[in-house]
């Protein structure tokens, strides 16, 4: 009775776990209508014979963190009163964007596309993808030394999965009330816990400012696997990155579509005031790589979009900005997206970039 009423008043989509399923080309999708998703398999009411606005992106996008009417594309359709298609999925990178702006974007007759670029991984993401699967070979530029990838990000189902995981997995794609008891009212507890317990830890770095009510918990080491700029494979993926890019942008001009890159920051950028020449914090060292490294792909990035007449918006100094006057950032130690707030942040810095520039034209 409790989980027939559960699905009264709360949405699947926001608590079940879908199915996952291997595709040649994106790696990783979602069946139709699983655990509350559309028709398309992404984070929808249902697929719209035609969309204003449709949002190309990884998790930041999906809104991992957050409800679906929670996540930065909603939100900014309830901001602009437009409709906005969300086509965002967790693990996603530029060849995902590509293929569905070509596949699926373009065919909902879009006014705009908007394109979220995560710094933190979505270089490397081009890369593995590229070099991993052979759709996409076509893109390659170099010669790797060996044949090994780390395309397949996504959780890979073992043959030895004990019981009690079985019966957990189970658990989360089928009861909202599972999900909601353990990964909802315990959430706040467990990401406190999280961060006060990650300080001792080797890969997590943590920020205790008391009286300017900060703590916040870091992977810098993570990160950084995906923005290093001395690493060959992550200045390949910036290259496959820009490319797709400008071919997605064709793609739009030629369909008079506005395309509008949406940069988005890691969390260390965002918190770059009081994390850069902060040594005496766990890791101190890889945050400050982080934010560098950050810097100089960025610099690079914006470079290749003003010579390509690309649109684009900066969304970190809105963030750096927010976390002064509220919490924008998930409360783990395990997890970095943004909160819901950080993700009306996004949407509002997103409406006003979109409500300005077409005045103005």
């Amino acid at each position: 009775m409790c989980e027939l009423g559960s699905r009264i008043f709360l949405d699947p989509v926001d608590y079940l776990s879908p199915t996952m399923v291997r595709d040649n080309i994106m790696g990783i999708a979602i069946p139709p209508e699983s655990g509350g998703h559309d028709e398309w398999g992404f984070r929808n009411r249902k697929v719209p014979a035609s969309s204003d606005i449709v949002a190309l992106g990884d998790s930041h996008t999906y809104g991992n963190g957050a409800k679906m009417n929670e996540s930065w594309p909603h939100v900014l359709g309830s901001l602009t009163r437009e409709s906005v298609y969300n086509l965002g999925l967790g693990g996603y990178g530029p060849n995902q964007y590509y293929y569905l702006l070509n596949n699926k974007a373009i065919g909902l007759k879009p006014r705009i596309i908007l394109c979220g670029i995560y710094l933190g991984d979505d270089f490397d993401n081009a890369f593995e993808i590229t070099y991993g699967l052979d759709h996409w070979k076509y893109l390659r530029g170099i010669v790797l030394n060996d044949n090994s990838t780390l395309w397949d990000i996504w959780e890979k189902q073992s043959n030895h999965v004990s019981w009690n995981k079985q019966i957990r997995n189970w658990l989360s794609k089928h009861s909202i009330i599972y999900r909601v008891l353990v990964h909802g009212l315990f959430d706040k507890f467990k990401g406190e816990m999280q961060i006060k317990a990650a300080s001792g830890t080797k890969n997590t770095s943590t920020l205790l400012i008391k009286e300017k009510n900060i703590q916040e918990a870091f992977l810098p080491k993570s990160v950084l696997k995906g923005l290093n700029q001395e690493n060959q494979n992550v200045r390949e993926g910036m290259r496959i990155t820009l490319h797709l890019i400008q071919e997605m942008n064709m793609l739009c001009k030629r369909q008079n579509i506005r395309f509008v890159v949406a940069i988005i920051p890691t969390k260390e950028s965002s918190f770059s005031e009081y994390l850069e020449n902060n040594y005496e914090i766990p890791l101190g060292e890889f945050n400050e790589k982080v934010i560098e490294n950050e810097r100089i792909a960025k610099k690079k990035m914006l470079s290749y979009l003003r010579n390509s007449n690309i649109e684009y918006i900066d969304l970190l100094p809105i963030m750096q900005r927010s976390i002064k006057r509220d919490k924008i950032y998930l409360n783990s130690a395990v997890d970095m997206h943004p909160n819901k707030n950080g993700y009306r942040v996004m949407a509002e810095e997103i409406a006003r970039y979109i409500t300005k520039n077409e005045l103005q034209n």
